[in-house]
């Protein structure tokens, strides 16, 4: 179904078949688009281990992380130890207009590296403020919790960057200093997500078990260590095919999400590279920053054991 081409060397086949349902794109869409947006994309992806969101017609979207064994070897990777499966996982490098032509015709949709680079796991080169609205359509809140950590970043010394999920929230990217470690780079994340959250905790919460939210828009501190994010640029598996898409600060209220699709993106940007514009100069996290985040438990082990807490509580009760 669809014709079939080569580029870069890479075999392109069923190019119009649907990309998956409710994308109103074909898998040509996605080739295009990927090809249109390479030299800012790829930025984001080169050198640092990659896994990919991929779906396959008739079935839903996998994550895929480890590289099949089918991958042509011009493909870079990299083995890293995964301490929950006990095994190595071989991550693909994607460093290339080539490679990343691989990953479209294998219908890799979703693009998400890791916060360190292959080679310096322990030095991650930014930290995530995941913003998670509340249900409904609520992305208004989520711009006023994004400039909340605009101003809980400023506040210590810190600048960040905006850009849509490609979902329903926000992402702000904070570019840190090389020799920054892992464990101060979750430690400061943790200080600022309560900084948000005590600018206005009517707006932000830091909770995360989602019955404790009230309505209020999550300040995600867990994108940490391993973690990933997904990449600026990136198509996302959700109705439209929209695209983690950067905003400026002062465009963040007129923004709308859904207008930022691989059909649209291209004719938006011309030869702009806005998020590159955007990106600060990596900082050094203030040391009191730091220490008050070694303060504040890792809020997925705080939920976990709040939850035991809660199910004693409920079996004692009964």
């Amino acid at each position: 179904m669809g014709a079939d081409e080569t580029r870069a060397g890479v075999s392109l086949t069923n190019l119009d078949q649907p990309l998956f349902d409710g994308a109103g794109a074909t898998k040509r869409d996605l080739v295009d688009y990927l090809d249109a947006m390479a030299d800012r994309i790829l930025p984001e992806l080169r050198d640092r281990p990659l896994s990919v969101l991929r779906v396959r017609p008739g079935q839903e979207p996998f994550m895929q992380k480890n590289l099949p064994k089918y991958t042509p070897d011009w493909v870079r990777r990299t083995e890293v130890w995964a301490e929950a499966s006990h095994r190595r996982i071989s991550y693909a490098l994607c460093d290339d207009r080539r490679t990343l032509l691989w990953f479209a015709n294998q219908r890799a949709v979703e693009y998400h590296p890791t916060l360190a680079r292959a080679g310096a796991p322990e030095h991650p080169s930014h930290l995530v403020l995941d913003l998670d609205p509340p249900e409904g359509d609520a992305f208004g809140a989520v711009v006023r919790v994004a400039l909340l950590v605009r101003q809980a970043l400023a506040d210590a010394g810190l600048a960040g960057a905006v850009k849509t999920s490609g979902a329903k929230g926000l992402h702000v990217i904070v570019p840190v200093d090389p020799d920054t470690t892992a464990e101060e780079a979750a430690a400061a994340t943790r200080a600022l997500a309560a900084r948000t959250e005590r600018l206005d905790p009517a707006a932000a919460t830091t909770a995360f078990i989602v019955a404790d939210r009230g309505g209020r828009v999550f300040v995600d501190s867990t994108r940490a260590y391993g973690a990933t994010v997904v990449a600026a640029y990136s198509p996302r598996i959700r109705p439209g095919a929209p695209v983690s898409y950067p905003v400026g600060w002062t465009d963040l209220e007129s923004a709308s999400p859904a207008d930022f699709t691989v059909r649209t993106v291209p004719a938006l940007l011309g030869d702009r590279d806005p998020w590159a514009e955007a990106l600060p100069a990596p900082q050094r996290l203030p040391a009191d920053l730091v220490e008050q985040g070694r303060t504040i438990p890792v809020a997925r082990v705080q939920a976990m054991h709040e939850g035991k807490r809660r199910a004693k509580a409920r079996r004692e009760a009964g």
